[in-house]
Order: structure tokens, then sequence, then C-alpha cells
């Protein structure tokens, strides 16, 4: 038995604990809350030596964003925890009920899935937020981290592993993969006979990976080419203040936007207070001709890639369009299904967008960045899924549940 396959093992064990676990789950996860608050200084450190170690690997500013972890940063993993405490239990709910002809009483409930496979890459953050959110859904999970956050990922996990034991849970509801090596990633996709679900959160390369070599089900998250289009009728004050902050208030997440497209018949007044806005992020913008043509030689040109890429920085992508039947043609092809957005004020225009758009969040006059369970009064999320099975857009906690059939009887027979 390999390493991994011992790891499998344990969860399941863990997990055959957590499947009536109730009020404990509560527990452990303030247990974790405060473990991550009295340790804040040595998961600190360790955090150190993976922004050394990515500043000499060349990661782009973003990503170390991402990457980065300080008391401010600790204190929010802790509280997310604390809410998730705070959360009704998932498990035990009855979804419905009935009793047929013959008098057998028939529930549907939710369930925990079991074990939870979970690959990631540089966001040290999401080590305490899927662990939370697996535990409060009954469920042991396995982490495999990228190795860009390795440090901190171990000094959380063993926090963690640490608060949950003393709560009385095992401390294998919790565990980490600190082989970063790409033949442990592969060996995790393909732990059917432990893991019940794989959850991938990184970009499209990671996903693209885990749903080609999975034998495990996959859950797909995360990328994110989102748009703004901005119509003929759009305020333009309104737009570019979306645009700014759908682009700019962290622009290496997946809720983030990509590339704007602009009706023709309001291009010229629009894009130079778009632009003005963004300027003052500096915001590299890559355009068609005839956006070159209105804001000239300071918009590089774009090219095909740049209106496929997720470019998780601080540029955007820019296209001139001539009607929203144009705008429907390009999000069909280039959209992963995460956010779209229209800026209108046409009635009939908004509705045709959200009837249209085969996305998992269509906004109308609102930012992308509102993907997010927190925001959508869902509580903590696990991720946002761009695929239609199971489950879609946020996902908390009630999405990381299964369900059985519980059917009572008096001698019934067929």
């Amino acid at each position: 038995m390999t390493q991994l396959e011992m790891m499998g093992a344990n969860a399941k064990q863990a997990a055959r604990v957590l499947m009536n676990a109730g009020a404990k789950k509560d527990e452990a996860l303030l247990s974790i809350a405060q473990a991550l608050r009295d340790n804040a200084a040595a998961i600190i450190a360790a955090n150190e030596k993976d922004i050394e170690n990515g500043k000499a690997a060349g990661l782009t500013p973003s990503l170390l964003d991402r990457l980065k972890l300080d008391e401010s940063r600790i204190a929010g993993m802790a509280e997310g925890v604390t809410q998730v405490a705070a959360q009704p239990d998932p498990i035990g709910r009855i979804l419905e009920g009935r009793t047929l002809k013959n008098g057998l009483q028939i529930e549907k409930i939710t369930v925990p899935m079991g074990v939870i496979g979970i690959i990631y890459e540089a966001r040290p953050n999401v080590t305490s937020d899927a662990a939370a959110l697996c535990l409060k859904a009954g469920s042991a999970v396995i982490l495999r981290g990228g190795k860009e956050a390795i440090n901190s990922n171990k000094a959380i996990a063993a926090v963690m592993r640490d608060a949950i034991e003393r709560a009385g849970l095992p401390r294998d509801c919790v565990a980490l993969v600190e082989d970063t090596s790409r033949q442990s990633a592969t060996e995790l996709m393909q732990l059917s006979e432990y893991l019940d679900v794989l959850i991938p959160r990184g970009g499209a390369g990671l996903i693209k990976s885990v749903v080609a070599n999975a034998k495990v089900p996959v859950i797909e998250t995360g990328v994110g080419n989102c748009h703004v289009y901005v119509d003929k009728t759009a305020d333009l004050e309104m737009a570019a203040n979306i645009i700014y902050n759908a682009k700019t208030s962290r622009p290496s997440v997946c809720n983030a936007i990509e590339t704007i497209l602009v009706h023709k018949d309001i291009a010229e007044q629009a894009l130079p207070v778009i632009k003005a806005a963004l300027d003052e992020k500096n915001v590299e913008l890559r355009g068609c001709e005839r956006t070159r043509a209105i804001l000239g030689d300071c918009v590089k040109p774009a090219g095909e890639n740049d209106y496929a890429v997720e470019f998780l920085d601080y540029i955007l992508a820019v296209k001139v369009v001539d009607s929203l039947d144009d705008a429907l043609d390009h999000l069909a092809k280039y959209s992963t299904g995460h956010s779209e957005c229209i800026v209108t004020s046409d009635y009939a225009a908004a509705n045709r967008f959200t009837a249209c758009v085969d996305s998992a969040a269509v906004y109308v006059n609102a930012s992308t960045r509102f993907t997010d369970g927190g925001e959508f009064g869902l509580g903590a999320e696990i991720g946002i899924s761009t695929q239609k099975l199971h489950a879609r857009g946020p996902m908390g906690l009630n999405e990381l549940t299964s369900m059985k059939f519980i059917i009572r009887g008096n001698g019934q027979i067929r």
C-alpha cells in the first residue's frame, strides 16, 4: 500500500466517524479557528519561506498576492472557519417525504459525500477553507496544494489536525499530501477506492489535467474568463465603475473580468471614460482594430488568444462589437461559463442577455466580483462550479452533500 493509499484508508475511517459526529463538528471547527489565531506567527514564518521561493521562481505580483499570509489574512481564515461552524448542519435535512399507497414511508435526506479530494494551487487560505467546509459537511478531506505554498500548507494542516484531535475527532478528518510532484497529483486523481469526489481549484491547466486523468468523479471549478458587455444604452459612469471594480479590485481571482465588449454605437464615448478609470491601476489594454482606432497606440493589438486567456493580472482585452447578438456570439465562443455581465438601460436587452448567456452567474448592471458564496448570502464556499451536474455556481455546504432514501414499512413485500 502506497503512502497515499494509506492516507485514503485513514480518511475513509475518519469519514465513518464524521457521518454521525453532530455537534462535535462545530467543536472541532471552533478549535481550529482558535488554533489558527494562536499559531499565526508560526504560519507566517512558514509562509515567508514560500514568498521567498516564489520571488526566486519569478512568480508574478498577482500570484505572490494570492500566496501571501499576514496576521489580517490569518484572522480572516479563522473567522471564516468560525462562520462555517455557525451555519446550520447540512446533514440529515429531509429533502422530500411521501407515503405510498402500500403504506411505505419514503424520505430523501442529505448525507455526507464521504472522502473529498481537493487539488489546488498557490492559495494557502484554501487549506483552512476547504477543510472547514468538508468537515462541517461530514466528510473527510485529502488536500493537495501546489509546491508554491507547501510550507504554509504544512503549517496550517498541522495546526488543524491537532485542533481536530483536541476536539475529540480523528485527526485524519483532514490530511495534506506533502509530496507536490506531478506523480502525487496523478495518483490522487486515480484514488477511486478511497475518494468519493475530486474538486480541482485553480487555473485552466490544472482543471484540464484533472478532468483528463481522474478516475474519481470530478466537480470542475474556477476557470473564469469573465466578461462585461457595455450595451448601447449603458450609463457610462456605471459601466466604468463596474469594469474598474471587476478588473482591479483583485485581478488574481476567478470572478475578475478578462474582456470587455463595447457596442459600436457607444464605443467612441465609452472607451475613453473606461480607460481613464483603468489608468488609475495602470491596466494594460489589448484591443481590436476599432478599439485602437478610438484609443490609439496605447492599446496593444489583441490576438486571438487574448480573448481566450485568463490573465489573472492587470491586463484586459477589449473588443468593439456590432450588436448584442455579436456579443452573445463572442461569449458563446470564449466564455468559460463562470460569470458574465451586461451594463444596459434596456430592459429587453437585459432579459435577452440573461436568457441567452449560459454561465453559472449572469449579471445586469453589477460587478462579477460578487460571484462568491459569502456575497450571495450562502456562507463560505469550496469554489465556483462551472459545470451543470450536481452543483453550479458557488459551492457551499449544501453542495458538498449527497442524498439517500430511507424507507420505513411494516412488512410490505413486492
